[in-house]
């Protein structure tokens, strides 16, 4: 069965050099997205609750997005940060791309609105 590409975007007070660091360095993932995170090559190792997952590194750009290939995605599936910067507003914005099942994509819109307030706090761009 066909998982659906989901999206969701979230403001950050930050400027995009610094989140990018939050999503591509051990020790800004480890900060609010993973218990632990270690980098071997293009490798990325994820620890929640003592529970390893892998990531291959698909694609990235610095201070635009990084796309992660999760070792329990389908074939053309992935996890993307993408960073922008609005023209108009000069707001930075994560655009966060994943690929679900639809009956989880409530649940995962929580877990992300949850995971990004973490984020938020630990840049400093929260109110």
């Amino acid at each position: 069965m066909a998982r659906k590409k989901c999206k969701w975007v979230f403001y950050i007070r930050s400027s995009p050099a610094i989140l990018y660091n939050f999503l591509t360095t051990p020790e800004g993932l480890s900060q609010w997205f993973a218990d632990k995170v270690d980098i071997k090559g293009n490798t990325y190792y994820f620890w929640w609750d003592g529970s390893e997952e892998t990531a291959d590194l698909l694609a990235s750009l610095e201070n635009e997005y990084v796309r992660f290939f999760m070792e329990d995605n389908e074939d053309e599936e992935y996890l993307e940060f993408r960073i922008e910067k609005e023209e108009i507003s000069n707001d930075t914005t994560l655009h966060i791309t994943q690929f679900l099942d639809e009956e989880d994509e409530e649940a995962e819109a929580l877990f992300w609105d949850s995971l990004v307030d973490k984020l938020t706090g630990s840049i400093g761009g929260k109110n």
